[in-house]
């Protein structure tokens, strides 16, 4: 009898576990914001979780959690690019980009902290 309790925690203390731990990225995989990033292309230089050639968006919301404007100021950027803020390689301007949809994106990005 015993034995079948401690399997049942087993088994559920490992599905808690799991959806502590893939909980947030399924939740990110299943955003609009994600499918706003991937119909602008902006994964083709950054990634959720990893630097591919620009930095994270969890770095990227790290970074500027603390900034009072930081939807304001991560919109501004994501339509008229930057240069020198994460290293060499800049990031050009995304005129493609409506103000409304740079405002959600920033917002998403802001969300991954």
């Amino acid at each position: 009898m015993k034995s079948k309790a401690y399997a049942a925690m087993g088994w559920a203390g490992a599905l808690a576990l799991a959806v502590a731990w893939f909980g947030p990225a399924a939740r990110a995989e299943a955003s609009p914001g994600l499918a706003l990033a991937r119909q602008e292309n902006c994964l083709s230089c950054h990634s959720v979780n990893r630097h591919v050639m620009g930095p994270s968006l969890h770095d990227i919301a790290a970074r500027y959690a603390a900034r009072s404007d930081a939807s304001q100021y991560l919109a501004h950027k994501i339509v008229e690019g930057s240069t020198g803020v994460w290293g060499k390689v800049p990031m050009p301007a995304n005129t493609q980009v409506t103000p409304d949809e740079a405002a959600q994106l920033a917002s998403w990005i802001l969300s991954l902290k």
